[in-house]
Parts: C-alpha cells; structure tokens; sequence
C-alpha cells in the first residue's frame, strides 16, 4: 500500500544506488523548497546525510510510516539554476550513474559538507599615501607598486592570487608602502587591458563566424595548426560576450595549462579569471565557484570539473586541446566533459567552441556531417614556420642509451647556436623493467601483475597503475645474484645519459615526479621562457598548450608505442601526440626541427603523418574505421566487472549478457579481460555492447542496467557502466 495526500520530499544522496529517496515534510515548509537546495536527512540506522532536493510528490512506494523526516533545511535558494540542474540530470540518465553521486560531483567539496554556500569579503590593495620608496633592487615589489600607482582606486585581492606575489606583497605592507581594505560591495576593482593585438585574417574569419551565432545555440570546430593563435581567436571571441555582459567557461585539459592561460585572459582582458582545479584548496574553490555562481567572475578557467560550475549570465563555453584524452572521468563517474559541455551548450542555447591542431575522429565525423562548423587556421601565427619533421631509422643505429648518434649530432647543432630542445617520451622515472641477468627474475607488482619501475633518485620500485612502492632489492629475491639490470628508459635515465654526453648543458626533466610541490609547474614553465634551461627532458604534460620561444627541436624518442596496439584508438593518440609535441618546435621566427626515432620507419601511419600532415591521416583512419564499423560510425557501452575472484567476474557477465538477450542492431562481445586484466588485487573483465543508432543502443541499456542492479551475482563484484568509452579493447 503506497502512502498518499502527504507532502513528500525526493533527495538525491551521495550514494551508488541509482534513485532518489523519499522523505517527510510539513505542507507549509515543503511549499517553499525548490529543486537544488541542500538539506540534511537521516539515513540508515544512526547516520545522517546532506542530500540535495530534486522534487516533490504526494506518492510514495513506501508507506507513510516508514518515511522518516528531513532534519534540517540548509540553504534558501538553489545552488544550481533549472538548466543547470537540468544538465546534471541529463548527465545521470545518459552515463547510468546514480543521480546523488552525480550531482555532488558538481559541488566543491566544502558544499558536500553541508557548509554555508556563503561569500567571503573582499579585499583590495591600494598605495599608502607615502610610498616613494627606491625599489629598484627589488624588481617584483616596485611592480606591484608601478601597478598599484596605476590603478589609484586599487587592485583585487584576487588579481595577486599567483603565489610569486605574496612575499613580496607582505614585505610592502610591512614596510607600510601599501595597504590591504575591505571593497564596497558595489566595487569590483580590475586590472586594465593590455594593449590589443592585430588578427591575422584566418583569425579575424575565425572569430567573425563565431560570433555571427552569438546568441544561440552552435558547435564550432576550431582546427588550427600548433602556433596558429587559437588563444587569441578564444580571447577576441571572450571579449564580444564581455562587452554583452556574459560569461565564459574554458576548459583545458591539464592543471599545468591554467595558470600561463590564466594570466593571459587577465593581462588582455583586463578582467579577473576565476581558475578552477584540484589543485586548489577547499576554500580557494568554493569561493570561485560562488563567485562564478553569482556573475562576479567574466571568465571561469578550468579543468575537467569545471564544466559543472554554474554560471549565473553563460555566454560561451570554450574547450581547448579537445581531443584530448583527460576529458573523460577515467573511473567512478565516467563522464566525457567535452561531451557535457556541448549538451550544457545546447540545453542554454549557447554556442561551445572546441579547439585543437588535432581533432578528435569524432569531432572531424561530425564536422563532415555539418553537425559542427568547421574552421580551419592554416598558417602560424606572427610569420613563424612549420618545423621540418625528420625521422630517423634506429634499425643498426648506434645508440648512446636511448639517444640515436643522429639524434645526439643534432642535439649539438641546436646547442652551439644557443637554442633550447626539447626530448619528449612518455615513461617516467629511471627503467620501466628491472630484471635478473642469472635467472630471469623481473619486478612486478603484485596488486596488478605489471612491472614496477625503478626510480633511482628514490632507490625504489613503483607501479604506476596502483601507486604501491619498496625499496629496490640490492640482490634477486629468486637466486640472490648481485646482477640486477635495469632495462628500458624514462625520463629520468634520459637526464643521466644527456649530463654524461653534454656536462656543460642545463637539463630541465618535467614529469610528474618532478612537479608534486605545489607551483613547481609554473616555476619550471617560467623558468624555461626565461632561457634558464638548454635540454628539456618531459613527457605529454609538455606535449600541449606551452609557447616556448627559444625552443627550436623537438626530439620524440619512441614513436613506436601507438602502431601496434590491440586498442583500435592508439593510432589516432600516437599521432596526435606525435603533432602536439612538435608543435612545440619553431614558434618564433627560426624554422624549427622534429627529429622521430623509430624501428618501423616506412610503417604507412607514420608516413602518412609526416609527408601529408593529420587531415590526411585522419581522413586514412576515418575510412578504415568504417569499413569495420568502429566508433565513430558506431556507438559503444562497456560493463565492467572487478572482484578477487575471476570467477565472481564470469558469474556476473555471463548472466549479465543473458539477461540482455538478442536485440537487433546490437552486438555483444564478452566476457573478457580489460587491457589491464588486474589492477590494487583486483580482476578486471567486461562485456562490450555496440551498435550503429546510438538512441537504439541507449534505450536497450536503461532497462538493463535497472535489470542488473537486482541480480544477486551484481552484489558481489563492483561493477559499473561506461558509456561512450575510450579505452574499449
């Protein structure tokens, strides 16, 4: 018997469970809730949740009796406009994610808590009437003081956010040359624009067929060559919504990109960008979330994650490197935010501009088909050249380490004439493999059964899939010899080999490891434009987004890792990898070098790329996958399946696929292991549904997946669905 006539609250919780969940409320209190607002609830025996109101209903499955009451309401108004909010419902039907994990995804971890969604005062920093002071030996403090006398109503607290500020702003203020006051509410103190730069005319057509749809909904495709000058085309199209008093939400892939991008939008728009990521503080997000919430902030920056923030006057949204693989939540939430955005996009009527020197398959798919407006910036911005791309034929090469005699010659030719280089590959630390040369014995992580690579600065061994580490054994645990080798090359051995080679050369090695502190990666980005470092050693956190002037080779050092992959997406990864990175070569007036080693050098993709540039090979790969119907001429689902045991995975599946059946127009392939079968103990298989009509697949999956959450099998593995994946075979 269902309970009925009472006012009844539906709150979505933080929980995995794919529903919302009904709770009591006086008539009086439930008639001024509306969706979005936060309250706390009891849940379960003796905890207490903060849930999030999606709706109200006088129906209930359960009866009146049993439903409990909300404890407390937390806030007046929603945190989420109706789009918005409408946006994250969308995302929970169309990922099959449980609605309450969703919407607190959207919301800065402070909010999870249940804290006030509340303001902090402002603050500005003006000249004290006596400041004369000679600071000529104290280059960033007499900046801060020229700016500060040019700006006499002051400066924003928030436009000194980059940590380089903060001493020498304390020691003014000890000094008593400047003063920090609260701002009038009213008072939004800004730094001026710089002055203005002149459009080349692909730039100028690009930003006028923008701007021609301003005021409604339409995808644009900006495919621009690295160094064409996307980022002003971004900063000219930012200033015809500022001007109409709108937002702008860009995203970009990587933390590292934030901070150089973000200090552009201020110098050349004069106003402040509110910076979102994880490497911010709890309370540093939750204010510029608000801030951007309530209007504040004309340019939200940011990265995966903040396509959530809500925007209270949304003017654009801006996706930079778009193909790029970070967009896609990886685990828990599995969610595409280049594909939100264009929803988000298209649900407040907005246009979504995605920007890359190397479109996804999908994206060029969809240009083809009219779906997106394709621009293209054909030429370098400023008169700078296209690099030469050279490749070189490791095949009976002699080699110094990983470095082939070729490479190294020219590695010299670019030092003698002052240039910088940069030495790309995409392993970190010292040797992915250490192996017994007496009995054969290798490293290997025992949570994932995959090598363990050694990090010579921190003797240790560490798996890169689940992060567990120990120390390196002085002799093989298996025999006890003293002969222990060390196989392969990171980043890190790259460094030893080049110091041996060039002792005079100064060596910069940016990866992960190196760039944990907080700041490092701006610290190193700065130190490189300033010329500081000779030899850059990095792995794709240098391959995307970064203008290094005085960088004039780019060496890739294994081109090989993307030709020969069972994963029918590595050809399109290797080889805009392959573009992105020497991209990086040549930008400024010197015509610049790309040097690729390989073993397979007349392998077809490979010289497609470099004799006929990405289109073609884009174009060579697009018609490959339709022949054999692969994304994106077809639409893809994965389950996935982990458990300690295998055979809780195939107990689980086979019933799974029973359970689906035979529908028409979709194929099942499955059970089978995931491309990394066991990852921290745990075995991982799926099962891959795939079909031609993306709606056709989508509507057969709703009322399996609600099928799948009653199967006895599914409570004892951790299964969850991934729709639209990237890493499929």
């Amino acid at each position: 018997m269902t309970s009925r006539r009472k006012q009844i609250l539906q709150v979505a919780l933080p929980v995995p469970l794919r529903r919302v969940f009904d709770y009591l409320a006086d008539r009086q209190a439930a008639a001024g809730l509306a969706p979005g607002i936060r309250v706390k609830v009891p849940f379960g025996r003796s905890a207490t949740r903060i849930g999030v109101l999606t709706g109200t209903t006088t129906d209930s499955d359960l009866p009146a009796s049993r439903l409990k009451k909300i404890l407390s309401v937390i806030d007046q108004e929603p945190l989420f406009s109706k789009t918005e909010f409408g946006l994250l419902k969308w995302a929970a039907e169309y990922y099959h994610h449980s609605l309450g994990e969703v919407i607190f995804n959207a919301l800065p971890a402070p909010l999870r808590q249940g804290r006030p969604a509340s303001r902090k005062k402002k603050f500005v920093f003006r000249l004290a009437a006596d400041a004369g002071a000679d600071l000529n030996r104290a280059p960033l403090q007499k900046e801060i003081i020229d700016m500060l006398a040019a700006h006499p109503q002051g400066l924003a607290h928030d436009f000194f956010s980059d940590r380089r500020w903060a001493r020498p702003l304390n020691i003014l203020q000890q000094k008593g040359l400047i003063c920090r006051e609260e701002a009038p509410p009213d008072v939004q103190p800004e730094p001026a624009p710089q002055p203005g730069f002149s459009l080349n005319p692909e730039q100028q057509q690009a930003v006028d067929r923008i701007i021609a749809g301003a005021d409604h909904f339409g995808c644009f495709l900006l495919e621009g060559v690295t160094g064409s000058g996307k980022t002003e085309v971004y900063i000219e199209t930012i200033k015809h919504y500022m001007e109409k008093g709108l937002q702008s939400l860009v995203l970009v892939p990587e933390i590292g990109l934030t901070p150089q991008l973000a200090n552009v939008f201020r110098a050349k728009l004069g106003t402040r960008t509110m910076v979102l990521h994880s490497g911010l503080s709890d309370g540093e997000r939750l204010q510029a979330w608000l801030q951007a919430r309530d209007g504040d902030a004309a340019v939200v920056l940011g990265t995966r994650s903040a396509v959530w923030t809500p925007l209270k006057k949304p003017g654009v949204i801006i996706i930079d490197e778009e193909h790029d693989l970070s967009y896609k939540q990886s685990d828990g939430f599995r969610y595409s935010a280049r594909d939100v955005a264009i929803m988000r996009g298209k649900m407040s009527d907005i246009p979504v501009v995605l920007g890359s020197a190397t479109p996804s398959l999908e994206s060029l798919y969809n240009a083809a088909r009219n779906k997106y407006t394709h621009i293209q910036l054909s030429m370098r911005a400023g008169g700078a050249f296209h690099p030469v791309t050279s490749i070189i034929d490791l095949r009976a090469q002699k080699m110094v380490g990983a470095f082939s005699n070729t490479m190294l010659s020219a590695i010299d030719a670019e030092l003698k004439q002052g240039h910088q280089i940069l030495l790309f590959l995409n392993k970190r630390g010292f040797s992915p493999v250490i192996m017994c040369h007496n009995c054969g014995w290798t490293g290997k992580c025992s949570r994932c059964n995959v090598n363990l690579t050694y990090h010579k600065l921190d003797n240790r061994l560490s798996c890169h899939h689940c992060g567990s580490q120990k120390m390196k054994p002085e002799q093989c645990p298996d025999c006890g010899s003293d002969g222990l080798l060390q196989i392969g090359h990171g980043t890190e051995r790259l460094s030893e080999t080049l110091a041996g080679v060039f002792p005079r050369a100064r060596i910069l090695r940016i990866d992960r490891d190196s760039t944990r502190r907080k700041g490092s990666m701006e610290d190193m980005v700065n130190s490189i434009r300033s010329g500081a470092a000779d030899i850059l050693i990095g792995t794709q956190m240098l391959a995307k987004g970064h203008d290094f002037p005085k960088l004039n080779m780019v060496g890739i050092l294994d081109a090989d890792r993307g030709l020969f992959s069972t994963d029918f997406r590595a050809g399109e990864h290797m080889a805009q990898l392959i573009v992105q990175v020497s991209g990086r070569a040549g930008r400024s007036s010197d015509k610049g070098r790309v040097f690729i080693q390989t073993h397979y050098p007349d392998h077809p993709l490979l010289h497609t790329l470099v004799d006929s540039g990405y289109q073609t090979f884009a174009r060579r790969v697009l018609e490959e996958r339709r022949q054999v119907d692969l994304p994106p001429y077809s639409h893809q689902v994965l389950l996935r399946s982990e458990d300690y045991r295998r055979e809780a995975n195939d107990k689980f599946l086979n019933e799974a696929r029973a359970l689906f059946g035979r529908v028409a127009g979709i194929e099942l392939y499955g059970p089978f292991p995931a491309p990394l079968e066991q990852k921290a103990g745990r075995l991982r298989y799926q099962l891959l549904l795939q079909s031609s009509e993306r709606n056709r697949l989508l509507s057969a999956i709703t009322p399996w997946v609600q099928a799948l959450e009653k199967l006895p099998a599914g409570k004892k593995v951790r299964w969850s669905i991934d729709v639209d994946p990237l890493e499929s075979l």
